[in-house]
């Protein structure tokens, strides 16, 4: 049976939640086993019941910096694994990082480390978190790989934050031009097609494509609509593929005006997950494993495989770097040369990836700067070119007219 309970936690905060148990007795009992006071113990009725859709809210990067920072801190406090873990999860309101975090609990209390009990949820704990765990347990410093763990997502969520900032306001105006097209192709320009239809007058060309376009929106909208969703699904399918993976990946590294800000994004993001792993301890050949793995550019996988395989050959990093000049740009296989000179790799590439976190938030800047009046005049451009179109035959009468 289903329990929803309220209790009072060691910290002498009320917690709410639901358990399952045999009976009343037997949930106050597990209650009390997990530290925890019950006030009421209720059974749940249909009405009452938690409903569970099966639809799992998804853990973002920002959710897993806040609870590092907190598990760091707990766990400084003296507080156990087991109770920090039931702490976290009786504050957090994301569902799944609850459920997780759950389990977690259960399974390090059945005897499994705190490593292996967070493989379990893998949608949640990706493989750099367990092996920062992992190596945390094994090195005595669990609370500080937790709270690099925490910096690294920290960092991360800022740094996505301001490239989807970037690609923002673009999208923004391309869905209004798009709205002010699709009201005067099947509002105005109409009405204008009835009166130069009267009017019996040769139409420009500009003129006839732009009445063509509108008398194609108006009888045959489901089909633009086909079309329209059709070719979206097969980019997405093709983006799934290898070659597609590719494809969109030079197009990220040499778009115009965004190339730039994806290649010192990735840059940065590669530089802090490599120093946070090689800074736990963690080999350089396993560290450019999982540090490949995080890459969402397939180009950066590949490069970074390539060099892990260079590596476990006996050459220095920096030089398979050094030879991906396409995606890395010179200052990051330099300052790993000096860093595997002075035998302080993790301090150089966590420089590294200070500079390009800086250099993507001015990036990001000077690109929502610049696109405001770009996206402007695109806008005002089509625009323009339809009231013209619209126009022009007019004009032209008024001007045989005065000819007259």
């Amino acid at each position: 049976m289903d329990f929803s309970y309220v209790a009072i936690n060691k910290e002498g905060k009320q917690v709410k939640g639901s358990i399952k148990a045999n009976n009343d007795t037997d949930a106050r009992a597990q209650l009390k086993k997990e530290g925890l006071k019950p006030i009421t113990v209720k059974s749940q009725s249909v009405l009452t019941k938690d409903i569970d859709l099966g639809i799992e809210t998804k853990v973002k990067t920002r959710d897993l910096s806040v609870f590092c920072r907190q598990f760091s801190s707990i766990l400084g406090a003296g507080v156990t694994v087991v109770d920090g873990l039931r702490m976290l999860a009786d504050q957090t309101e994301n569902k799944t990082l609850k459920k997780a975090l759950n389990l977690t609990r259960e399974s390090v209390q059945q005897g499994l480390s705190l490593a292996e009990a967070m493989k379990r949820s893998p949608k949640v704990f990706d493989e750099m978190f367990v092996n920062m765990i992992d190596a945390g347990e094994q090195s005595g410093s669990l609370e500080v790989c937790i709270d690099r763990l925490g910096k690294q997502y920290e960092k991360t969520a800022k740094l996505t934050g301001q490239v989807k900032s970037a690609l923002i306001y673009p999208i923004a105006v391309l869905v209004i031009a798009l709205g002010v097209t699709l009201f005067m192709s099947i509002k105005v320009i109409p009405e204008f097609g009835t009166m130069f239809a009267s009017m019996g007058t040769e139409l420009p060309l500009p003129t006839k494509i732009v009445m063509a376009f509108s008398d194609f929106i108006m009888s045959k909208w489901w089909l633009l609509i086909i079309i329209v969703v059709g070719l979206i699904v097969v980019l997405k399918l093709f983006g799934t593929t290898t070659a597609g993976k590719k494809v969109y990946g030079k197009m990220a590294i040499h778009a115009p005006i965004f190339g730039d800000l994806s290649i010192k994004s990735n840059s940065a993001r590669f530089s802090r997950t490599m120093s946070t792993l090689v800074s736990s301890g963690m080999g350089i050949t396993t560290a450019l494993e999982i540090t490949g793995k995080a890459m969402s550019n397939i180009w950066y996988k590949l490069a970074l495989q390539k060099a892990k395989s260079e590596v476990e050959q006996g050459m220095p990093l920096s030089v398979p770097i050094r030879q991906e000049e396409e995606i890395f740009p010179p200052m990051v296989h330099n300052m790993l040369a000096i860093g595997e000179e002075t035998g302080n790799v993790e301090h150089m590439l966590d420089k590294v990836a200070d500079y390009y976190e800086e250099e993507t938030e001015v990036k990001t800047k000077n690109l929502t700067e610049l696109m405001q009046p770009i996206m402007i005049v695109i806008l005002g451009g089509i625009i323009g070119l339809m009231v013209l179109a619209m126009y022009s035959p007019m004009i032209g009468m008024y001007g045989d007219m005065g000819n007259l």
